[in-house]
């Protein structure tokens, strides 16, 4: 093979679901649609450079930003902190006493799709099997306590721990629900129309749009 074949294997082949096999026929498949159309799909990858983490919620979120001249005074930290926000925290038109916990981005579009949710949102990340926060998602935690304290004078209106209903994710529920107790009038779970063992990103909109009425 030849080398930029070789170098797109090896990068592709490292991505989830692709193997060596995999990467080499999409390698070969790319290379036969033609210029133009690698340059369109070169310049969406490059794109993933300009995508930001929201400093609230943690999902993320396109900020163009305008290049700034040298020697030009930076922005004080207020407005750095309001640009790092998506446009669901920044939406002055949201309920924020009102916070749905997810562990992907991609659970967090499904909900929206639903048009039946309008408060914002903790991205958690990937729950592990065995019940256990890692550093990071104890940090996301954290964060919510502290934007809880700092917004809403140490209460939400309701924090809903929309998690899959899988065992591991009851077992990481009730762990939630003890650590935030004290940050909410109440605390909430989506209903039982997601099946037990279910993923909330492959349901339908319906079907999330009742275990979001149906919440308890």
């Amino acid at each position: 093979m030849s080398d930029p074949i070789k170098k797109f294997v090896d990068v592709f082949s490292s991505l989830p679901g692709i193997g060596p096999r995999q990467a080499t026929r999409l390698a070969f498949y790319l290379k036969n649609l033609g210029t133009n159309n690698i340059q369109e799909i070169s310049d969406a990858i490059v794109g993933l450079n300009y995508l930001k983490t929201c400093s609230e919620c943690f999902s993320t979120h396109y900020q163009n930003q305008p290049q700034r001249k040298i020697g030009a005074p930076t922005e004080a930290s207020e407005k750095t902190n309001a640009d790092n926000l998506c446009s669901t925290c920044s939406n002055t038109q949201r309920n924020k006493g009102l916070i749905a916990i997810v562990e992907k981005e991609t659970d967090l579009i499904s909900l929206e799709k639903t048009k039946k949710f309008n408060g914002r949102y903790l991205i958690l990340g990937d729950l592990k099997k065995d019940g256990v926060l890692d550093s990071v998602q104890k940090l996301r935690l954290n964060s919510l306590k502290r934007s809880i304290k700092r917004d809403l004078s140490g209460q939400a209106e309701e924090i809903i721990i929309a998690i899959n209903p899988t065992t591991y994710g009851d077992i990481n529920a009730n762990l939630m629900l003890h650590e935030l107790k004290d940050y909410a009038k109440k605390i909430s779970r989506l209903g039982r129309g997601i099946p037990t063992g279910g993923e909330i990103e492959f349901a339908d909109e319906d079907t999330l749009g009742g275990a979001l009425d149906n919440r308890n």
